[in-house]
């Protein structure tokens, strides 16, 4: 770990020597963004969405950085080895300034920092357990933002539960995940909260959103009350580092059969497919 090499302002170098002023406000205040992308074989994964997904966080936070797809292949492709099934991780952060101030410092640089790690691989055969929460979140969760410690907390006790996720419950509605998004089917129909501030704009969600048209499954982008949560069928929680994985169990009571359901398994051989197709 202390020879992997990671990129920071311009550098590459051993991550023992990655080193980051203590009045980074990334550091001071969590004052900055980041994505993290998967790459499988030695390619980024549905870059061009990360990009932009970056870009929307950056732009919302009033973050002046503009570097092009171009520059930001240069900067990360080197991190990566090549055959391995790998993600980047990208934080930005509005950089040093000379003292802690909430207001934004004048002529402050962005702090650029990335490294690549390894996947840890769910078995795609194996579903899990999840909790439901009460989402305690921000009103901007659509920024992805490096401030995640109501994330951290909610994650913390559903791992205390035994469980693998919260699905987080806002006035009587689900939103997300505390590091994923949700589906649900419903009466036969794939469901997903729509796009809104209370949700993470994911990348593999709406690569799923996709193959659910393409391949004809009925699918709706609608509000799913707690209760409608609780009677489906099947739910999955979807992320760029677990893709898409089954909940066979939702506070203390099997969903559906208790098993991983058909609309989920085949979902999961289209992605596996598009995955190949576009790499």
């Amino acid at each position: 770990m202390e020879n992997k090499k990671v990129y920071l302002n311009g550098e590459y170098l051993p991550l023992s020597e990655a080193k980051v002023s203590v009045l980074d406000r990334g550091f001071l205040f969590g004052d900055g963004v980041y994505e993290v992308i998967p790459a499988y074989f030695g390619r980024l994964f549905c870059f061009d969405a990360h990009l932009e997904r970056l870009n929307k966080s950056l732009q919302a936070v009033r973050i002046d950085l503009k570097l092009s797809a171009e520059q930001w292949l240069d900067i990360l492709q080197p991190l990566l080895i090549q055959g391995d099934v790998q993600y980047i991780y990208l934080q930005i952060s509005r950089g040093v300034a000379s003292k802690r101030d909430h207001a934004f410092p004048e002529n402050c640089t962005p702090t650029i920092f990335a490294m690549c790690s390894p996947i840890t691989a769910f078995p795609k055969d194996v579903g899990v357990k999840a909790i439901t929460l009460d989402d305690m979140r921000w009103e901007l969760c659509n920024i992805k933002a490096t401030t995640l410690l109501a994330n951290i907390l909610l994650r913390q006790q559903a791992v205390e539960k035994q469980c693998a996720e919260a699905i987080l419950i806002k006035n009587g509605y689900a939103t997300e995940g505390a590091a994923s998004n949700v589906f649900a089917v419903i009466n036969d129909v794939l469901v997903t909260p729509p796009k809104t501030d209370d949700i993470l704009l994911g990348i593999t969600r709406d690569v799923v959103i996709r193959l659910a048209k393409e391949n004809n499954m009925q699918l709706k982008e609608e509000p799913i009350s707690l209760g409608a949560l609780q009677d489906a069928t099947e739910i999955w929680m979807t992320s760029s580092m677990r893709e898409i994985l089954p909940v066979i169990n939702l506070d203390n009571k099997p969903v559906g059969t208790g098993q991983i359901g058909e609309f989920c398994l085949s979902m999961q051989a289209y992605f596996q497919d598009y995955k190949r197709a576009v790499l």
